[in-house]
């Protein structure tokens, strides 16, 4: 532990540092852009963030240089908005749990089982994004680009199979995150709120037994040894996405705006293939080191979806905007018509 609050403690010097040096920058004429997110370094996500940097250093003819800091040294999502509120950070990659905290329209793609395949959210994301970008830019943020994290799967101590299976254990739930928080408890899953950065001694403690994550994530944490379990239900597609104080993103050079924001969409779309393949090959290589897929016959799957399915309604308006929810409903129904 001490030596945990050592690396924090270089981090967050780093970051003044950095801090420092932005603004020295900005005087001599250029801009340094520091961008904070809980993803590893090395990580798919992160070298999406590296090829939005490149192409913003490049676009802007150097007048830009973009700095990440990687994997959560910074705080958790929840930390690192509030910094780039405060002016500390300049932007932030964020899964829902982040985007929910600026503007909850965000969590009406996070309701578990709602949305069953990548064509369906992007049918639904692609025409929903306006209306999310807005009002993500109405709070003080500009989006820069759209990512996904992968299906969500409840990682486990024990086999689990069915929704009551899941709902013996205790859940890792970020904490600060109220709204996932009462979604779960909705469903009628035992939740223990916890830091990101905590999860893996949380298990070791016995705290939590059961964690719902993507299996890219889960495999660069090694969970499966200490979850061998996953269950074989897709619960929701992770989405996620970079976005920047919007009072940073008009001090940027006008003229090169426009080419920035088309680099950084790119980015968001440039490795989403390889991402999305990452779910399976994830999956496959902790199987080879001992992760049981349960995997659930039909009559649990229809389970599955028929006892998610009753709890809905309950989530308009609360969880998450009753305009948004709807929208986002007819949008997934619209979709299915047409297959």
């Amino acid at each position: 532990m001490q030596i945990f609050r050592s690396v924090r403690f270089v981090v967050a010097m780093a970051l003044i540092v950095a801090v420092a040096t932005a603004v020295v920058g900005a005087q001599r004429g250029g801009q340094r852009i520091l961008v904070g997110t809980v993803v590893p370094a090395g990580s798919l996500w992160h070298e999406t963030l590296q090829i939005m940097a490149q192409e913003w250093r490049r676009v802007s003819d150097g007048a830009v240089e973009v700095r990440i800091f990687a994997g959560g040294g910074l705080g958790d999502e929840v930390d690192m908005v509030r910094k780039v509120r405060q002016g500390q950070l300049q932007a932030v990659a964020l899964s829902s749990v982040g985007l929910s905290r600026i503007d909850q329209g965000v969590a009406c793609l996070q309701i578990p089982l709602l949305i069953d395949s990548y064509a369906e959210l992007d049918y639904v994301r692609d025409r929903i994004a306006p209306t999310l970008e807005a009002r993500i830019e109405a709070r003080g943020f500009k989006v820069l680009n759209w990512a996904d994290g992968g299906w969500v799967h409840a990682f486990t101590k024990e086999e689990a199979h069915t929704p009551d299976d899941l709902r013996g254990t205790k859940l890792f739930i970020s904490a600060g995150d109220p709204e996932s928080e009462s979604l779960y408890k909705a469903f009628g899953f035992n939740v223990v709120p916890l830091s990101l950065v905590d999860l893996v001694t949380s298990l070791q403690t016995g705290m939590i037994d059961a964690v719902p994550m993507v299996p890219l994530f889960a495999q660069l944490q090694e969970l499966h040894k200490l979850t061998p379990h996953m269950l074989g239900v897709r619960l929701l597609p992770l989405v996620g996405g970079t976005v920047m104080s919007a009072r940073a993103w008009s001090r940027l050079p006008a003229e090169h705006r426009g080419a920035m924001l088309d680099a950084a969409h790119r980015a968001g779309t440039e490795l989403r293939s390889e991402i999305r393949q990452m779910d399976e090959d994830s999956v496959a290589e902790m199987s080879k080191r001992g992760l049981k897929v349960n995997t659930p016959d039909a009559a649990t799957r229809r389970a599955w979806t028929q006892e998610m399915a009753e709890i809905y309604p309950r989530l308009r308006g609360d969880y998450c905007p009753a305009d948004i929810y709807d929208e986002v409903l007819s949008l997934r129904d619209e979709y299915r018509a047409t297959q």
